[in-house]
Protein backbone atom coordinates (compact mmCIF):
# COMPACT_ATOMS: atom_id res chain seq x y z
CA UNK A 1 0.00 0.00 0.00
CA UNK A 2 2.67 2.25 0.98
CA UNK A 3 4.46 1.86 -2.01
CA UNK A 4 1.61 2.10 -4.60
CA UNK A 5 0.83 5.11 -3.13
CA UNK A 6 4.08 6.60 -3.48
CA UNK A 7 4.70 5.71 -7.47
CA UNK A 8 1.55 6.66 -8.43
CA UNK A 9 1.89 10.23 -7.23
CA UNK A 10 3.46 10.79 -10.78
CA UNK A 11 1.13 10.22 -13.43
CA UNK A 12 3.78 8.53 -15.76
CA UNK A 13 5.51 6.43 -13.09
CA UNK A 14 5.15 3.30 -15.03
CA UNK A 15 7.53 4.90 -17.33
CA UNK A 16 10.24 6.28 -15.25
CA UNK A 17 10.50 3.52 -12.55
CA UNK A 18 13.72 4.75 -11.58
CA UNK A 19 11.95 8.00 -10.72
CA UNK A 20 9.58 6.85 -8.41
CA UNK A 21 11.99 4.37 -6.77
CA UNK A 22 14.08 7.23 -5.66
CA UNK A 23 11.89 9.27 -3.69
CA UNK A 24 12.17 6.83 -1.24
CA UNK A 25 15.90 7.72 -0.39
CA UNK A 26 14.85 11.64 -0.53
CA UNK A 27 15.57 14.26 2.16
CA UNK A 28 12.01 13.34 4.13
CA UNK A 29 9.81 15.00 5.82
CA UNK A 30 10.62 17.01 9.00
CA UNK A 31 8.71 15.84 12.10
CA UNK A 32 6.90 19.60 12.34
CA UNK A 33 5.47 18.85 8.97
CA UNK A 34 3.73 15.42 10.21
CA UNK A 35 2.53 17.27 13.12
CA UNK A 36 0.95 19.08 11.70
CA UNK A 37 -1.05 17.66 9.71
CA UNK A 38 -1.68 15.44 12.32
CA UNK A 39 -2.83 18.47 14.62
CA UNK A 40 -5.69 18.90 11.76
CA UNK A 41 -6.86 15.34 11.86
CA UNK A 42 -7.00 15.28 15.75
CA UNK A 43 -9.78 17.70 15.53
CA UNK A 44 -12.27 15.42 13.31
CA UNK A 45 -14.73 13.50 15.08
CA UNK A 46 -13.46 10.04 13.87
CA UNK A 47 -9.52 10.40 14.57
CA UNK A 48 -7.51 7.00 15.52
CA UNK A 49 -4.46 5.37 15.60
CA UNK A 50 -4.69 4.82 11.72
CA UNK A 51 -3.80 8.23 11.13
CA UNK A 52 -0.67 8.66 13.61
CA UNK A 53 0.07 5.70 11.72
CA UNK A 54 -0.46 6.79 8.68
CA UNK A 55 1.37 10.13 8.60
CA UNK A 56 4.43 8.03 10.85
CA UNK A 57 4.94 6.07 7.93
CA UNK A 58 4.26 8.78 5.11
CA UNK A 59 6.86 10.67 6.93
CA UNK A 60 9.44 7.91 7.98
CA UNK A 61 9.08 5.51 5.07
CA UNK A 62 7.86 7.23 2.03
CA UNK A 63 9.60 10.16 2.58
CA UNK A 64 6.99 12.36 1.63
CA UNK A 65 3.51 14.12 2.90
CA UNK A 66 1.22 12.91 -0.07
CA UNK A 67 -1.64 14.99 0.58
CA UNK A 68 -3.71 14.48 -2.97
CA UNK A 69 -6.71 12.09 -3.12
CA UNK A 70 -7.48 8.66 -4.65
CA UNK A 71 -10.52 9.79 -6.54
CA UNK A 72 -8.49 12.26 -8.50
CA UNK A 73 -6.63 9.60 -9.91
CA UNK A 74 -9.98 8.82 -11.89
CA UNK A 75 -9.91 11.39 -14.67
CA UNK A 76 -6.16 10.12 -15.47
CA UNK A 77 -5.07 8.55 -18.77
CA UNK A 78 -4.90 4.62 -18.90
CA UNK A 79 -0.50 4.80 -18.60
CA UNK A 80 -0.51 3.38 -15.63
CA UNK A 81 -2.03 -0.02 -14.39
CA UNK A 82 -5.35 0.97 -12.55
CA UNK A 83 -4.78 0.92 -8.86
CA UNK A 84 -7.26 -1.22 -6.64
CA UNK A 85 -6.32 -0.75 -2.77
CA UNK A 86 -7.61 -3.37 -0.31
CA UNK A 87 -8.64 -3.55 3.25
CA UNK A 88 -10.66 -5.60 5.60
CA UNK A 89 -13.64 -4.26 8.00
CA UNK A 90 -12.14 -5.68 11.56
CA UNK A 91 -15.44 -6.49 13.55
CA UNK A 92 -16.51 -8.76 10.75
CA UNK A 93 -13.30 -10.21 10.54
CA UNK A 94 -13.40 -11.66 13.60
CA UNK A 95 -17.01 -12.29 14.09
CA UNK A 96 -18.86 -11.87 10.68
CA UNK A 97 -19.38 -13.88 7.72
CA UNK A 98 -16.83 -13.86 4.96
CA UNK A 99 -19.18 -11.87 2.39
CA UNK A 100 -18.64 -8.90 5.06
CA UNK A 101 -14.61 -8.82 5.52
CA UNK A 102 -13.41 -8.26 2.31
CA UNK A 103 -13.18 -3.95 1.25
CA UNK A 104 -11.74 -2.38 -1.56
CA UNK A 105 -10.67 0.77 -2.49
CA UNK A 106 -10.36 2.88 -6.24
CA UNK A 107 -10.35 5.91 -7.68
CA UNK A 108 -14.10 5.29 -9.02
CA UNK A 109 -15.60 3.36 -5.77
CA UNK A 110 -14.82 2.25 -2.45
CA UNK A 111 -16.82 -0.97 -0.97
CA UNK A 112 -17.74 -4.57 -0.03
CA UNK A 113 -16.11 -6.63 -2.85
CA UNK A 114 -18.67 -9.78 -1.85
CA UNK A 115 -21.47 -7.94 -0.89
CA UNK A 116 -21.14 -5.74 -3.89
CA UNK A 117 -22.66 -2.40 -2.28
CA UNK A 118 -20.29 0.68 -3.15
CA UNK A 119 -20.21 4.30 -3.10
CA UNK A 120 -18.27 7.06 -4.99
CA UNK A 121 -14.78 6.61 -3.46
CA UNK A 122 -14.73 10.46 -2.65
CA UNK A 123 -18.03 9.93 -0.57
CA UNK A 124 -16.07 7.51 1.83
CA UNK A 125 -15.89 8.81 5.62
CA UNK A 126 -19.70 10.55 5.02
CA UNK A 127 -22.67 10.15 6.55
CA UNK A 128 -25.15 7.96 5.50
CA UNK A 129 -28.29 6.20 6.72
CA UNK A 130 -30.29 3.28 4.96
CA UNK A 131 -28.35 3.87 2.18
CA UNK A 132 -29.41 8.21 2.16
CA UNK A 133 -26.38 10.54 1.68
CA UNK A 134 -26.96 12.74 4.71
CA UNK A 135 -24.03 14.41 4.98
CA UNK A 136 -21.38 14.54 3.26
CA UNK A 137 -17.65 15.12 4.50
CA UNK A 138 -13.98 15.58 3.06
CA UNK A 139 -12.33 13.06 1.49
CA UNK A 140 -9.88 11.45 3.31
CA UNK A 141 -6.40 11.73 1.47
CA UNK A 142 -3.66 9.54 0.31
CA UNK A 143 -1.62 9.74 4.10
CA UNK A 144 -4.57 9.04 6.14
CA UNK A 145 -5.92 6.22 3.75
CA UNK A 146 -1.59 4.75 3.77
CA UNK A 147 -2.81 4.72 7.86
CA UNK A 148 -5.77 2.52 7.25
CA UNK A 149 -4.95 0.08 4.89
CA UNK A 150 -1.12 -0.34 6.04
CA UNK A 151 -2.32 -1.04 9.83
CA UNK A 152 -1.36 -4.81 10.38
CA UNK A 153 -0.57 -4.01 14.07
CA UNK A 154 -4.73 -2.95 14.69
CA UNK A 155 -5.63 -6.25 15.25
CA UNK A 156 -4.98 -8.41 17.76
CA UNK A 157 -3.28 -11.41 16.24
CA UNK A 158 -0.33 -9.32 15.04
CA UNK A 159 0.76 -8.27 18.45
CA UNK A 160 0.81 -12.13 19.18
CA UNK A 161 3.83 -12.37 16.31
CA UNK A 162 5.81 -9.88 18.57
CA UNK A 163 5.84 -11.54 22.06
CA UNK A 164 9.33 -11.65 23.26
CA UNK A 165 10.78 -15.33 23.27
CA UNK A 166 11.60 -14.56 26.76
CA UNK A 167 7.62 -14.10 27.92
CA UNK A 168 6.57 -16.67 25.08
CA UNK A 169 5.70 -19.46 27.42
CA UNK A 170 2.85 -21.32 27.32
CA UNK A 171 -0.15 -20.24 29.20
CA UNK A 172 1.15 -17.01 29.93
CA UNK A 173 0.03 -14.96 27.27
CA UNK A 174 -3.61 -14.19 27.48
CA UNK A 175 -5.80 -11.51 26.64
CA UNK A 176 -3.74 -9.69 29.52
CA UNK A 177 -0.75 -10.13 28.81
CA UNK A 178 -2.02 -8.95 25.32
CA UNK A 179 -3.22 -5.71 26.30
CA UNK A 180 -0.03 -5.15 27.70
CA UNK A 181 2.49 -6.05 24.65
CA UNK A 182 -0.31 -4.30 22.64
CA UNK A 183 0.67 -1.26 24.24
CA UNK A 184 3.98 -1.46 24.27
CA UNK A 185 4.87 -2.56 20.46
CA UNK A 186 2.62 0.15 19.41
CA UNK A 187 5.30 2.50 21.71
CA UNK A 188 8.22 0.52 20.00
CA UNK A 189 7.48 0.91 16.25
CA UNK A 190 5.75 4.50 16.82
CA UNK A 191 9.46 5.57 18.18
CA UNK A 192 10.72 3.94 15.64
CA UNK A 193 9.49 5.59 12.94
CA UNK A 194 9.87 9.14 15.11
CA UNK A 195 13.14 8.14 14.54
CA UNK A 196 13.67 8.40 11.03
CA UNK A 197 11.67 11.82 10.50
CA UNK A 198 14.96 13.30 12.38
CA UNK A 199 18.66 13.66 12.00
CA UNK A 200 19.67 16.07 15.54
CA UNK A 201 22.35 13.89 16.96
CA UNK A 202 21.02 15.09 20.81
CA UNK A 203 17.41 14.16 19.61
CA UNK A 204 18.23 10.76 18.23
CA UNK A 205 20.12 10.09 21.80
CA UNK A 206 16.85 11.44 23.42
CA UNK A 207 15.03 9.23 21.48
CA UNK A 208 17.72 6.16 21.88
CA UNK A 209 17.23 6.89 25.89
CA UNK A 210 13.54 6.44 25.23
CA UNK A 211 13.94 2.71 23.94
CA UNK A 212 16.21 1.93 26.74
CA UNK A 213 13.66 3.01 29.05
CA UNK A 214 10.69 0.95 27.34
CA UNK A 215 12.82 -1.75 27.28
CA UNK A 216 13.99 -2.11 30.95
CA UNK A 217 10.15 -1.60 31.82
CA UNK A 218 9.38 -4.67 29.28
CA UNK A 219 11.72 -6.95 31.15
CA UNK A 220 10.94 -5.65 34.37
CA UNK A 221 10.18 -7.76 37.50
CA UNK A 222 9.95 -10.96 34.51
CA UNK A 223 9.78 -13.83 37.33
CA UNK A 224 6.31 -11.84 38.28
CA UNK A 225 5.23 -11.97 35.02
CA UNK A 226 5.20 -15.61 35.08
CA UNK A 227 4.22 -16.86 38.06
CA UNK A 228 0.62 -18.21 37.99
CA UNK A 229 -1.76 -15.48 38.74
CA UNK A 230 -6.01 -15.82 38.43
CA UNK A 231 -6.93 -13.86 35.60
CA UNK A 232 -8.44 -10.82 37.33
CA UNK A 233 -4.83 -10.81 38.91
CA UNK A 234 -2.99 -10.99 35.95
CA UNK A 235 -5.43 -8.51 34.33
CA UNK A 236 -4.57 -5.76 37.37
CA UNK A 237 -1.00 -6.25 37.38
CA UNK A 238 -0.88 -5.73 33.33
CA UNK A 239 -2.88 -2.81 33.45
CA UNK A 240 -0.46 -1.25 36.04
CA UNK A 241 1.66 -2.05 33.78
CA UNK A 242 0.56 -0.25 30.99
CA UNK A 243 0.00 2.86 32.87
CA UNK A 244 3.64 2.57 34.35
CA UNK A 245 4.67 2.08 30.19
CA UNK A 246 2.60 5.15 29.38
CA UNK A 247 3.63 7.41 32.44
CA UNK A 248 7.57 6.53 32.09
CA UNK A 249 6.74 7.99 28.23
CA UNK A 250 5.25 11.17 29.56
CA UNK A 251 7.66 11.65 32.15
CA UNK A 252 10.63 10.90 29.28
CA UNK A 253 9.39 13.94 27.13
CA UNK A 254 8.83 16.23 30.13
CA UNK A 255 12.67 15.67 30.84
CA UNK A 256 13.41 16.91 27.56
CA UNK A 257 15.67 19.96 27.20
CA UNK A 258 13.01 22.89 26.24
CA UNK A 259 13.27 23.42 22.63
CA UNK A 260 11.51 22.20 19.27
CA UNK A 261 12.51 19.02 19.48
CA UNK A 262 10.14 19.37 23.27
CA UNK A 263 7.57 20.82 21.42
CA UNK A 264 7.09 18.27 18.82
CA UNK A 265 7.76 14.98 20.90
CA UNK A 266 4.98 16.90 23.40
CA UNK A 267 2.39 17.21 20.98
CA UNK A 268 2.73 13.93 19.48
CA UNK A 269 2.54 12.07 22.90
CA UNK A 270 -0.28 14.07 24.12
CA UNK A 271 -2.13 12.65 20.48
CA UNK A 272 -0.54 9.29 20.76
CA UNK A 273 -0.88 7.72 24.26
CA UNK A 274 -4.64 8.46 24.66
CA UNK A 275 -4.96 6.19 21.62
CA UNK A 276 -3.02 3.75 22.64
CA UNK A 277 -5.09 3.10 25.57
CA UNK A 278 -8.86 2.50 23.32
CA UNK A 279 -6.64 0.83 20.64
CA UNK A 280 -8.71 2.15 17.85
CA UNK A 281 -7.83 2.24 14.10
CA UNK A 282 -9.34 3.16 10.86
CA UNK A 283 -12.77 4.46 11.90
CA UNK A 284 -14.55 5.61 9.06
CA UNK A 285 -18.71 6.03 8.69
CA UNK A 286 -20.57 3.50 8.11
CA UNK A 287 -22.46 3.92 4.65
CA UNK A 288 -24.29 0.55 5.18
CA UNK A 289 -25.82 2.09 8.93
CA UNK A 290 -29.85 0.80 8.78
CA UNK A 291 -29.56 -0.38 5.20
CA UNK A 292 -32.33 -1.98 4.69
CA UNK A 293 -31.37 -5.06 2.90
CA UNK A 294 -31.10 -8.80 4.00
CA UNK A 295 -27.76 -9.40 2.30
CA UNK A 296 -26.17 -6.57 4.88
CA UNK A 297 -24.99 -8.75 7.38
CA UNK A 298 -25.57 -7.20 11.25
CA UNK A 299 -21.91 -6.22 11.60
CA UNK A 300 -22.26 -3.36 9.23
CA UNK A 301 -26.00 -2.61 9.60
CA UNK A 302 -26.34 -2.28 13.22
CA UNK A 303 -23.26 0.38 13.27
CA UNK A 304 -22.61 4.01 12.55
CA UNK A 305 -19.14 3.39 11.81
CA UNK A 306 -16.59 0.82 10.77
CA UNK A 307 -13.07 0.02 11.27
CA UNK A 308 -11.06 -0.72 8.00
CA UNK A 309 -7.52 -2.62 8.97
CA UNK A 310 -4.96 -4.12 6.46
CA UNK A 311 -6.08 -6.81 4.07
CA UNK A 312 -3.38 -8.41 4.72
CA UNK A 313 -4.34 -9.89 8.26
CA UNK A 314 -6.40 -11.98 6.07
CA UNK A 315 -5.08 -12.66 2.70
CA UNK A 316 -1.65 -11.09 2.28
CA UNK A 317 -2.32 -10.78 -1.94
CA UNK A 318 -5.01 -9.16 -3.07
CA UNK A 319 -6.75 -11.86 -4.82
CA UNK A 320 -10.44 -11.29 -3.98
CA UNK A 321 -10.65 -8.34 -5.52
CA UNK A 322 -9.78 -10.01 -9.05
CA UNK A 323 -11.66 -12.84 -8.71
CA UNK A 324 -15.51 -14.09 -10.19
CA UNK A 325 -17.45 -11.72 -12.77
CA UNK A 326 -17.26 -7.73 -10.77
CA UNK A 327 -13.93 -7.85 -12.95
CA UNK A 328 -13.47 -10.94 -14.97
CA UNK A 329 -10.25 -11.53 -15.35
CA UNK A 330 -8.15 -13.74 -17.14
CA UNK A 331 -4.43 -13.72 -15.76
CA UNK A 332 -3.08 -12.54 -12.62
CA UNK A 333 0.52 -12.11 -12.46
CA UNK A 334 1.43 -12.68 -8.76
CA UNK A 335 5.42 -11.50 -7.88
CA UNK A 336 5.00 -13.37 -4.43
CA UNK A 337 6.98 -11.59 -1.30
CA UNK A 338 4.63 -12.29 1.26
CA UNK A 339 5.55 -12.52 4.85
CA UNK A 340 4.67 -16.23 6.15
CA UNK A 341 5.31 -19.75 4.17
CA UNK A 342 5.34 -19.82 0.79
CA UNK A 343 2.02 -20.65 -1.36
CA UNK A 344 0.44 -19.34 2.05
CA UNK A 345 -1.42 -16.46 -0.30
CA UNK A 346 -2.24 -18.62 -2.70
CA UNK A 347 -3.93 -21.46 -0.76
CA UNK A 348 -5.99 -18.72 1.38
CA UNK A 349 -7.47 -17.31 -2.25
CA UNK A 350 -8.03 -21.02 -3.21
CA UNK A 351 -9.90 -21.59 -0.10
CA UNK A 352 -11.57 -17.89 0.03
CA UNK A 353 -12.61 -18.83 -3.74
CA UNK A 354 -14.15 -22.46 -2.54
CA UNK A 355 -15.82 -20.79 0.19
CA UNK A 356 -17.59 -17.86 -1.76
CA UNK A 357 -18.10 -20.35 -5.15
CA UNK A 358 -16.28 -18.44 -7.24
CA UNK A 359 -13.59 -19.46 -9.80
CA UNK A 360 -10.17 -20.44 -8.92
CA UNK A 361 -7.60 -22.84 -10.78
CA UNK A 362 -6.35 -26.48 -9.80
CA UNK A 363 -3.21 -26.51 -7.46
CA UNK A 364 -1.44 -29.78 -7.20
CA UNK A 365 -1.08 -30.21 -3.69
CA UNK A 366 2.55 -31.79 -4.49
CA UNK A 367 3.92 -27.98 -5.47
CA UNK A 368 3.43 -26.57 -1.60
CA UNK A 369 6.08 -29.13 -0.88
CA UNK A 370 8.31 -26.93 -2.30
CA UNK A 371 7.54 -24.22 0.07
CA UNK A 372 11.38 -24.03 1.41
CA UNK A 373 13.16 -24.12 -1.92
CA UNK A 374 10.43 -22.67 -4.58
CA UNK A 375 10.93 -22.59 -8.45
CA UNK A 376 11.12 -18.76 -9.59
CA UNK A 377 7.67 -19.16 -11.23
CA UNK A 378 4.63 -21.56 -11.13
CA UNK A 379 1.97 -21.48 -13.81
CA UNK A 380 -1.63 -22.63 -12.85
CA UNK A 381 -3.66 -22.46 -15.93
CA UNK A 382 -7.37 -21.33 -15.66
CA UNK A 383 -10.34 -23.21 -17.60
CA UNK A 384 -13.54 -21.69 -18.67
CA UNK A 385 -14.13 -19.27 -16.39
CA UNK A 386 -10.93 -19.61 -13.86
CA UNK A 387 -7.69 -16.65 -14.14
CA UNK A 388 -4.80 -18.40 -15.38
CA UNK A 389 -2.59 -17.19 -12.13
CA UNK A 390 1.46 -16.41 -12.76
CA UNK A 391 3.16 -17.11 -9.56
CA UNK A 392 6.59 -16.30 -8.68
CA UNK A 393 8.60 -16.30 -5.48
CA UNK A 394 11.18 -13.68 -5.22
CA UNK A 395 13.43 -15.59 -3.52
CA UNK A 396 13.70 -19.08 -5.06
CA UNK A 397 16.35 -21.82 -6.74
CA UNK A 398 17.35 -19.50 -9.44
CA UNK A 399 18.81 -16.78 -6.80
CA UNK A 400 19.63 -18.68 -3.89
CA UNK A 401 21.71 -21.75 -3.23
CA UNK A 402 19.45 -24.07 -1.50
CA UNK A 403 16.27 -23.31 1.34
CA UNK A 404 18.72 -22.02 3.52
CA UNK A 405 19.44 -18.99 1.64
CA UNK A 406 16.13 -18.49 0.76
CA UNK A 407 14.89 -18.39 4.44
CA UNK A 408 17.79 -16.16 5.39
CA UNK A 409 16.64 -13.84 2.66
CA UNK A 410 12.93 -13.68 3.24
CA UNK A 411 14.38 -12.84 7.26
CA UNK A 412 16.46 -10.15 6.27
CA UNK A 413 13.97 -8.79 3.65
CA UNK A 414 11.13 -9.12 5.74
CA UNK A 415 8.42 -7.04 6.37
CA UNK A 416 7.82 -5.83 10.13
CA UNK A 417 11.57 -3.90 9.72
CA UNK A 418 12.42 0.13 9.53
CA UNK A 419 12.91 1.73 6.29
CA UNK A 420 14.81 -0.17 4.07
CA UNK A 421 18.30 1.35 2.85
CA UNK A 422 19.02 2.78 -0.63
CA UNK A 423 21.13 -0.65 -0.82
CA UNK A 424 18.49 -2.76 0.21
CA UNK A 425 15.69 -0.98 -1.99
CA UNK A 426 18.56 -1.41 -4.94
CA UNK A 427 18.77 -5.08 -4.11
CA UNK A 428 15.09 -5.86 -4.21
CA UNK A 429 14.44 -3.91 -6.98
CA UNK A 430 17.14 -5.68 -9.44
CA UNK A 431 16.08 -9.32 -8.18
CA UNK A 432 12.43 -8.45 -8.64
CA UNK A 433 13.68 -7.32 -12.59
CA UNK A 434 16.08 -10.58 -12.60
CA UNK A 435 12.99 -13.03 -12.23
CA UNK A 436 10.70 -11.09 -14.85
CA UNK A 437 13.37 -11.48 -17.22
CA UNK A 438 14.22 -14.91 -16.27
CA UNK A 439 10.61 -15.28 -17.29
CA UNK A 440 9.86 -12.94 -19.75
CA UNK A 441 8.81 -16.01 -22.42
CA UNK A 442 6.56 -17.65 -19.54
CA UNK A 443 5.06 -14.34 -19.13
CA UNK A 444 4.36 -13.53 -23.21
CA UNK A 445 3.01 -17.10 -23.45
CA UNK A 446 0.82 -16.70 -20.49
CA UNK A 447 -0.48 -13.24 -21.77
CA UNK A 448 -0.85 -14.41 -25.74
CA UNK A 449 -3.42 -17.57 -24.24
CA UNK A 450 -5.30 -14.40 -22.14
CA UNK A 451 -5.99 -12.65 -24.97
CA UNK A 452 -6.59 -16.11 -27.26
CA UNK A 453 -9.50 -16.58 -24.21
CA UNK A 454 -10.86 -13.41 -24.00
CA UNK A 455 -11.98 -13.73 -27.80
CA UNK A 456 -13.20 -16.92 -27.17
CA UNK A 457 -15.48 -15.44 -24.51
CA UNK A 458 -16.69 -12.52 -26.51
Amino acid sequence: MLSMSSIYDDPQWSTSMDKAVSRLSGPGVKLEDALAWLGERAKEEHFSLSDIWGVLTSAGIMKQMNKRHLSDEASRNATNPYPIYNAIEKHCFSHGPTEGKWFEVSPHEAGFTDLGFFIETSLLGSKFENGELLEKKPEMDMIKLQGVLGSAMAHEDTIRGLVPPWLNVSGHVDGAAEDYLRVYNALEKLVALTRSTIKDPEALSDLDELQQILGDKLKHNESAWLEPEGSEQRRSVFQQSSEELLASVATWSESLKDGAFKTHVSLLTKKVLPKIMTWEWGTTRNFLFQYQDSVVPTCLQSHERFHLIDAGLMINAPYPSFLGEKRDIDLIIAPEYSAGTMFETLTFARDYAAEMQKPFPQIDDRILQERDWPKDCYVFEGKENEASIVYMPLFNRRNCKDAEEVKAKMEEFSTFQGPFSQEKMEFVMETAKANMKNNKETLLEQIHKAVLHRQRKS
